[in-house]
Parts: structure tokens; sequence; C-alpha cells
């Protein structure tokens, strides 16, 4: 009985072991004439990242636009709010499309086709009292669950009346107000 049990241990054990997937292989760029091209490529490559179920680089037609970009990564995470986000701009070669996430440290914040980003777009903060689950998820220690706590709250005491307020929702302890408190307002 033991010996059935090693064997078919092993059978298992087998076969979740990983596999090898060939990829692709990579072709050595076009060598470019001194003279200008007047022809533009007929296929870009964009890496998308953030809040979608297949982040990385994707490959589109010359003249794709943001939304065939997030289409390409899988669409967008449950509960993602693309309100803000500008799916009818067209994409360059080489471009990075952040969808819901924060830009990171030394970038503008206005990364073409991003979502929703802390301090919102151009600089301006979030108001407490008309942003969307994505916009609040994207604050530093702001996760979906806390966002969404934000939202019960306001929608219980009928909005927030300063950014003091923010301290009367359950999970954001003094040191979380004071992370927030310059990234928000009511």
């Amino acid at each position: 009985m033991a010996a059935v049990v090693v064997l078919v241990a092993a059978f298992f054990a087998y076969r979740a072991r990983p596999k090898v997937e060939p990829v692709a292989a990579v072709s050595a760029p076009p060598v470019v004439d001194a003279a200008p091209a007047s022809s533009s490529p007929s296929e870009i490559v964009v890496a998308v990242a953030g809040k979608v179920r297949k982040p990385g680089l994707v490959r589109l037609p010359a003249g794709a636009r943001v939304a065939d970009a997030v289409e390409a990564a899988g669409g967008t995470l449950p509960g993602m709010d693309l309100a803000s986000v500008n799916l009818a701009r067209r994409l360059t070669d080489g471009e990075l499309v952040l969808i819901g996430v924060t830009p990171p440290p030394g970038s503008t914040g206005e990364s073409p086709g991003a979502g929703p980003v802390a301090g919102g777009a151009g600089g301006g903060k979030i108001n407490l009292n008309s942003a969307t689950l994505a916009e609040l998820d994207s604050l530093p220690g702001v996760g979906p669950v806390l966002a969404q706590r934000i939202l019960d709250h306001r929608t219980a005491k009928g909005g927030f009346k300063s950014v003091g307020d923010l301290r009367n929702v359950d999970g954001i302890g003094a040191s979380r107000f004071e992370e927030l408190k310059d990234l928000v307002t009511v």
C-alpha cells in the first residue's frame, strides 16, 4: 500500500513541475538609412502596468489607443474605474501606460493614459466628497478595503465636512492621517 501511495505522489509531483515554454526569437532591429524614413512603423510596443489582468509589454498596430492597450493587457481588475483615463488617446512606441496606480517617484504624474494618481491629475488634491473608489485606492496606504470604508463613511455621514473627519473612518489612525491629509480636500 505504501508503494502505491509513493507512486501516486511521485506522479502528481512530476505533473506539477514547472514547464519550460519556448520564447519567440527576437529579430535584430531593422537597419535605418541615413535619410529620414517617410513611412511610420506598422507596429508599436507599449508597457501596460497597474490594475490590469496581464501587465507587461503589448504589441499593437500603429495608431492604437489606450483602450486597445488595456484590452491587450486582459482588461482591468474588478472594481477599477476608468472614468479618469483617456481611453481614446493615441499611443506612441515605447510608452508606459499606468492604469489606476501612482506614477513612480521622479515622474511628472502626467503619464499618458494613467489612471487616478495620488494628488490627482495636474497636482490637485483628491476631493473626499466626490472621489471614486479607484481614486481613493490610489492614495498611499489606502487599499480597496479602506477606500470602500471611506466611501461608506461618506455615504453614512452625508459627506466630509473637513479633512479631519477622515480620522473617524475605521482603519485610519494618526500616522495614516498624517500621510493623507495633504493629498485630500473636501
